[in-house]
């Protein structure tokens, strides 16, 4: 592999734009959902709530199965492999969400895109963080992180601009594109490659140490934690501003509080490293957790009515969401030895969607009973404290002293 700054500079930009478009494609039809479900079950079912929260939740269960499979494959055929064809099929099936003429053919299509994007996310950060330079590995990998938040921005970006639904899937076709791109530039990981020479010379198989079972299940609770609390938020976030919106504009006020997660969560993730080198990994966790749990009650349990009030609200919560992902993101693939670190990564970044979509269901199937958008959000919330107890009460390992044998 060549190992210049401008191939450096060509792998990050890759890895931050197909990450990004994921963070986009992810929270897409967020912020479509109440208008794009009544087009697809006027006449089909009256549950709208109930089709939504399935929508939502199947994507979320694709990402988690697409993060799974995606990190095996990416130990067994290469990095380079994976990443390029959870691209290409999220990108295929995000502009094949745009044509879906029924909730259900929608719902297969979301899951599929779902699918490509888990895949990216792992494989994006597994091969920068076998690539990268060790002395500035921590800082770019915590940019790399800003990319989700980056796409949930144009998301909000794109339903403010474009009111057809249908048309803000085309941006489909950009992901397709730079997977072909890929094909030709893109290189394998001469880390991966020299492990698997080792393994074919030593007859060496897949092996998790005691260490490395004790590291994926710190992992998977800690990020876990997070992402149900994350997504059962940025899932149902515009749903629940259109809930108390009383204006006519509540199509640009969904639109304004997904830049503004998308906004908040860029900054977190980009000074995310910054922070890790200022406080220190443990501490820097502990911040994220316990400001993101505090916020959360302001915003859902103060605010019965929209007012802007809300704006500068969303932007603190998605501050600390963002730091807290260039944080894990860091930390997480460094406690893995190379012929594990994909799939063990792969199983800590989406173990925990398991669950998450069924908190994303949960809201939404559960929605009155739980006491409205705003209430069942603040429940849901309440997830950041057990990964808080984590950090505390455990001894959480180091990840700069895993040693990558």
């Amino acid at each position: 592999m060549p190992n210049t700054k401008s191939y450096h500079f060509f792998l990050f930009i890759l890895c931050f734009i197909s990450s990004a478009l994921g963070g986009t494609v992810s929270t897409l039809m967020s912020v479509y959902l109440p208008v794009a479900i009544k087009d697809l079950s006027a006449q089909n079912a009256s549950d709208i709530n109930t089709i939504s929260a399935y929508i939502n939740a199947i994507f979320i269960l694709g990402w988690a199965l697409g993060g799974f499979t995606w990190g095996i494959l990416s130990d067994r055929q290469g990095r380079k492999k994976a990443l390029l064809l959870s691209i290409g099929c999220y990108g295929i099936f995000t502009v094949s969400t745009g044509i879906a003429n029924s909730w259900w053919i929608l719902s297969t299509f979301r899951f599929m895109s779902g699918f490509g994007v888990g895949g990216v996310l792992v494989t994006a950060f597994t091969l920068m963080s076998e690539v990268w330079p060790t002395k500035t590995k921590t800082i770019f990998v915590g940019i790399l992180s800003i990319a989700f938040p980056v796409g949930i921005f144009s998301a909000g970006l794109i339903n403010y601009f474009v009111e057809y639904w249908r048309n803000g899937f085309l941006i489909g076709f950009v992901p397709i594109g730079i997977a072909l791109i890929g094909i030709r530039f893109l290189q394998e990981s001469t880390v991966w490659r020299a492990e698997k020479k080792l393994q074919k010379n030593s007859s060496t198989q897949l092996h998790f140490s005691t260490e490395s079972k004790r590291n994926i299940w710190i992992g998977s609770l800690i990020f876990g934690t997070m992402l149900i609390g994350l997504w059962a938020i940025f899932s149902w976030l515009p749903t629940w501003v259109q809930s108390i919106s009383n204006t006519t504009d509540a199509q640009k006020e969904r639109g304004l509080s997904m830049m503004l997660l998308g906004i908040g969560g860029l900054t977190g993730g980009f000074f995310s490293g910054w922070l890790v080198k200022a406080i220190g990994m443990r501490k820097a966790m502990i911040s994220c957790f316990s400001i993101c749990t505090v916020l959360s009650f302001i915003l859902f349990k103060t605010n019965q009515y929209f007012s802007p009030v809300i704006y500068p609200q969303i932007a603190g919560l998605a501050l600390f969401f963002g730091a807290s992902q260039g944080i894990l993101s860091s930390y997480i693939p460094e406690l893995f030895p190379t012929n594990i670190r994909s799939t063990a990564t792969g199983f800590c970044f989406n173990i925990g969607r398991l669950f998450t979509a069924g908190a994303v269901l949960i809201v939404g199937v559960l929605v009155s009973s739980l006491g409205g958008y705003g209430n069942a959000l603040f429940i849901f919330s309440l997830v950041f404290i057990p990964g808080l107890a984590i950090i505390l009460f455990f001894n959480i390992p180091n990840s700069s002293s895993i040693k990558n044998n």
